[in-house]
């Protein structure tokens, strides 16, 4: 894939290339038209379901010390905040009174989309043995992705492109396509409850034979597993601990799980839990690898998006009470250029 002039070679088993040399969208390309129409016929009553926490949960910054809760603020008019702000103030003959406030967010603090330039890994993209810092389809560290300056040795700035953010791969080109299609609902908490199973490719294979699940190309998949409820339970006061230790994951060690997530063609592999995955991660028997297998699987080589905390129990429990599994799901991001992550909310239709 010389023509791609980022990378020589690919990673075993990913994408890159496979929709042209410049592609950013990864499976998104699945999303056709026929696919979308598929989606809607999944549509039966027209009940709509939010699949998103509150922005303010989980509350405070324990599960994840660099993410903060969103602070909330007016704008200013006249050097006084503009909440409840009469304009008589300004204008005597004005019978207006307006609100415009501003948010200081963290985009992946609560239910969120991860993009493909969440996580990158590093990979000999050109061949000559040296493992360079990049991201889906070759990608680069401190130029498409660009982080903060950073100088070599010799003094040298080893990044030009500012300012910092995703240049490529960013969170503005899943906005663009909608992200609308066919969500397929595994229920792992009606199986393990709170036991904190770690969920390998032979616990899932038998919940899919038992609720009789299908999942195909272009789906959205969506891992219940009760964390949503016991997360809502302690109000904005989480024990990450408990909610670790008593709500499942998916193990991103197990080579035959990774495997399954490539032939199912799924486009994005959702949860309500914290990160798809088991975190951390089981130890691996490699002297260098991914702490985050899943998401180098999903996000690196498979362009496949992650969506985490979501609030799936309620839609989860009215479809097992329904017998089905699939829906309509519409989830765009925020068309906020250069983010690499995204809080979300999804709509569920069924």
């Amino acid at each position: 894939m010389t023509e791609a002039r980022r990378w020589i070679r690919r990673p075993e088993g990913s994408t890159w290339g496979d929709w042209g040399a410049d592609d950013q969208l990864g499976r998104l390309n699945l999303l056709t038209p026929a696919r979308v129409r598929r989606a809607v016929q999944e549509v039966q009553t027209g009940e709509t379901f939010c699949l998103s926490l509150p922005l303010d949960y989980p509350g405070e910054s324990t599960i994840n010390p660099r993410r903060s809760a969103p602070e909330l603020m007016p704008t200013l008019r006249s050097g006084r905040p503009n909440m409840a702000y009469p304009l008589r103030c300004d204008d005597p003959t004005s019978t207006d009174v307006l609100c415009d406030d501003r948010v200081l967010l963290t985009l992946q603090y609560s239910t969120q989309w991860d993009s493909l330039a969440h996580v990158g890994q590093m990979f000999d993209v050109d061949g000559d043995g040296a493992a360079e810092d990049v991201f889906y389809n070759g990608f680069r560290a401190n130029s498409d992705i660009a982080g903060p300056v950073i100088y070599g040795v010799d003094g040298v700035r080893q990044n030009d492109l500012a300012p910092q953010g995703a240049h490529r791969l960013g969170v503005e080109n899943m906005a663009a396509t909608c992200m609308q299609g066919r969500g397929v609902m595994i229920d792992l908490h009606a199986h393990f409850g709170d036991s904190g199973q770690i969920i390998g490719y032979d616990e899932l294979m038998r919940v899919l034979e038992a609720d009789r699940i299908e999942v195909e190309e272009g789906d959205f998949v969506c891992l219940r597993t009760g964390f949503d409820t016991m997360l809502l339970g302690m109000n904005r006061k989480p024990d990450a601990a408990k909610l670790f230790a008593q709500t499942s994951a998916l193990d991103g060690r197990d080579e035959r799980l990774l495997r399954w997530i490539t032939d199912s063609g799924a486009v994005a592999m959702i949860s309500d839990n914290y990160a798809v995955e088991a975190h951390p991660a089981r130890i691996c028997a490699e002297p260098y690898c991914s702490g985050l297998p899943l998401h180098a699987h999903c996000l690196f080589k498979l362009g496949c998006y992650l969506g985490e905390m979501w609030q799936l129990s309620p839609l989860a429990d009215w479809l097992r009470a329904h017998g089905r599994f699939r829906f309509l799901l519409t989830a765009p991001p925020l068309r906020l250029p250069g983010a690499v992550g995204s809080p979300v909310t999804p709509v569920a239709t069924v």
